[in-house]
């Protein structure tokens, strides 16, 4: 990401496996997180992580080792947030977004998480949310366990 990608209260992405034009709201939270890499700013160009700042985008094998370091090194910062909050299971940037799709459940519906997940085929999203909703099975077996 870099800053001109920010505009409009939003951030506007291009996805790598189908390069399709997106964008997200920013959210307050997200805004605050921001905020603390601004110092490091030097023009709108310019990579948002330092971590990428030393990149060469135009050469895709430097790029892609900057952003697999940069990848481990945000891991490593999630598990050491996670330990200082105490949680146990193993966390990483991967995992987090599993983590979406686990609090989600049955709270969005289908068509909306295909397109908040960017899955380009509806399939993909049921059979990706299929591990984490379980309130149907747990009410149809608490409803013969429990009459």
């Amino acid at each position: 990401m870099r800053w001109f990608d920010f505009y409009d209260e939003r951030l506007h992405y291009k996805m790598n496996k189908n390069s399709k034009l997106l964008s997200l709201k920013i959210r307050e939270k997200a805004l605050s997180i921001l905020d603390c890499y601004k110092n490091s700013k030097r023009s709108d160009k310019d990579f948002v992580f330092t971590e990428l700042k030393k990149a060469n985008f135009k050469d895709t094998k430097d790029f892609y080792a900057k952003t697999k370091t940069a990848t481990k090194k945000f891991n490593k910062y999630l598990v050491e947030v996670a330990r200082k909050v105490k949680v146990k299971k193993k966390v990483t940037m991967h995992i987090a977004r599993h983590s979406f799709g686990n609090l989600s459940e049955d709270k969005i519906p289908m068509k909306m998480l295909q397109k908040l997940h960017r899955h380009s085929d509806l399939k993909t999203t049921i059979n990706y949310q299929a591990n984490f909703i379980h309130k149907d099975a747990d009410e149809a077996l608490d409803s013969v366990i429990n009459f």
